[in-house]
């Protein structure tokens, strides 16, 4: 109990301290909802176009096969446990939003060393039945980092993304319009003060 007291403000103080308080909480709520946060904790595709950045990446997925079995998490994402998935995805997409966030993206967005040991498990994972080829569960990301075997993109260059390398490549790709931030009652009014 004291050490409750000792974090509540005297008498004189509490109506400022929950003036700010209201003001951190609100900004913090403003952040999550125009970052789209909770998004990320799901699978869909759109997800990796709250970046525009990825526009070409999701418009090359989506014209091709792998659209109809998979999306970009079935990839991307480890799925040998739910702790390891969810690391990932927190630590991979803490990485993009800080890059993001400070326009500081390559122009060619190239895959980590993580991401391509991600990839070579899930293209093994997916595809182990269909392929009589056991050397190939073998090699891992690391492995033909260290050129010790390829990854399967070394011979399937343009699966599923095609010849897409940089934000130039696709610059009229039909892509879904993300939805606006802001509310509507707060567009439909920013749009009569601009026709008057």
């Amino acid at each position: 109990m004291n050490l409750i007291k000792r974090f509540v403000p005297p008498p004189s103080w509490r109506f400022p301290v929950i003036i700010v308080l209201g003001v951190f909480f609100g900004i913090a709520l403003l952040v999550v909802h125009i970052s789209r946060a909770p998004s990320y904790l799901s699978d869909k595709p759109e997800t990796c176009i709250n970046c525009h950045v990825m526009y070409p990446q999701y418009a090359s997925w989506m014209h091709s096969s792998h659209r109809e079995a998979a999306v970009c998490s079935d990839c991307h994402v480890p799925h040998d446990n739910f702790f390891r998935k969810y690391y990932f995805k927190a630590s991979d997409g803490f990485r993009h939003a800080s890059i993001f966030t400070a326009r500081a993206e390559p122009h060619v967005i190239q895959i980590k060393k993580a991401g391509v040991n991600v990839v070579q498990e899930n293209c093994i994972r997916c595809h182990l039945n269909l392929v009589d080829m056991t050397q190939l569960v073998e090699v891992t990301g690391r492995s033909a980092h260290n050129n010790e075997g390829k990854v399967c993109w070394d011979c399937h260059r343009e699966v599923p993304h095609g010849t897409v390398k940089s934000l130039s490549a696709a610059p009229h790709a039909l892509v879904p319009r993300l939805p606006s931030v802001f509310p509507e009652w707060l567009e439909n009014y920013l749009r009569s003060n601009r026709q008057q």
